[in-house]
């Protein structure tokens, strides 16, 4: 079971169900949200300027979806990098998009950070898929 998982989706009702399903198939004890790549980043930002915090206190997972206004997945994974991957490099990410762009999916092997693509919705299958 993964301590935190963190969802990046600006539909709040796709966070919803993430919650739900990652409940159902006991995937993490604490799932924290972010409506938007800016919003994560401001979440990392916080961490990071936290004295106290310990690497097991960030997220070991995160669900990010590519197509959000203002900040992109993309845009969020690349200022990631450049700015906390250094000290929250344990980070995984996982891509939960709707997206069936080809080139989206051939883009996530630049990113070493990155371990899976999934397609919308998500079930407590394809979460057993990613644990196994």
């Amino acid at each position: 079971m993964i301590q935190k998982l963190l969802c990046i989706d600006d539909d709040e009702t796709t966070l919803l169900l993430i919650r739900v399903v990652v409940q159902k198939a006991l995937f993490a004890k604490e799932v924290v949200t972010c409506l938007s790549g800016n919003e994560a980043l401001s979440y990392y930002h916080n961490l990071s300027n936290v004295t106290d915090t310990k690497i097991s206190d960030a997220p070991q997972l995160v669900f990010l979806d590519l197509n959000m206004p203002m900040m992109n997945g993309w845009e969020f994974l690349d200022e990631f990098i450049e700015t906390y991957y250094p000290k929250f490099g344990h980070t995984k990410v996982v891509i939960l998009s709707s997206s069936t762009n080809p080139a989206d999916k051939e883009r996530v092997k630049k990113y070493p950070m990155i371990i899976g693509y999934i397609s919308k919705p998500l079930t407590v299958d394809l979460l057993k898929k990613l644990i196994g």
